[in-house]
């Protein structure tokens, strides 16, 4: 099964246009949260068949929100791929840690994204 709908999780309206013209024009339908709140609400009404999850957002953080989708039955079995600023290895290593499949730092490179999310699909 090929990846289609994706959630993007990011509070930077900036950076949500930019994830979602390169998605948009890859074929992929996009969805945006701006926090954890708006996610759950958007998880509730459409199901994605991806997550892509900024750490750095006020309120809970991304890794808070990943591991809490990861534990929901109802949405485990959707792949979040981290994608953020936090570049350190041990913020990818949480990431993962926290049920993420994968991690990619901003700025994103568009082939490196996409191919992880072809990976996946």
């Amino acid at each position: 099964m090929s990846i289609k709908k994706i959630l993007v999780v990011d509070d930077s309206k900036t950076e949500l246009m930019v994830l979602s013209d390169l998605l948009g024009k890859n074929g992929y339908n996009v969805r945006t949260a701006e926090n954890a709140e708006e996610a759950f609400r958007r998880l509730s009404e459409e199901k994605p068949e991806l997550i892509l999850m900024d750490v750095v957002m006020p309120g809970q953080n991304g890794f808070q929100l990943t591991r809490a989708i990861a534990r929901d039955p109802q949405y485990s079995s959707i792949p979040i791929i981290m994608c953020t600023s936090k570049n350190q290895e041990t913020d990818r290593v949480w990431g993962m840690r926290q049920g993420a499949r994968d991690y990619v730092t901003k700025p994103v490179n568009a082939e490196e994204l996409l191919s992880k999310i072809r990976a996946l699909g």
